[in-house]
C-alpha cells in the first residue's frame, strides 16, 4: 500500500488507499464544481469537473483490480 500526500488548503491530506483517493479526489471536484457554478466562476467549475473525472476514473480502476484479485 503506498501513501499518497495532496496539499488542499495548506493541509495536507495522506490517504494510503486509493480508494480513499478517488473519494476524496471526487468530492473535492463536486465541492469546487458546484462553487464554480454558484458564483458564476466557469475556471473553477471545469477545474471541479475535471477532479471529480480523476477520482471517477481512478475508482474505475480500483473496481477492475478488484475484478481480478478474486
Amino acid at each position: 500500500m503506498s501513501t499518497v500526500g495532496h496539499r488542499f488548503r495548506g493541509v495536507i491530506v495522506v490517504s494510503g488507499d486509493e480508494k480513499t483517493q478517488s473519494k476524496i479526489d471526487q468530492a473535492k471536484g463536486k465541492t469546487k464544481e458546484t462553487v464554480g457554478r454558484a458564483v458564476g466562476n466557469e475556471r473553477l467549475e471545469a477545474e471541479g469537473g475535471a477532479e471529480k473525472t480523476k477520482g471517477d476514473a481512478r475508482e474505475a480502476k480500483e473496481k477492475i483490480k478488484d475484478v481480478f484479485k478474486h
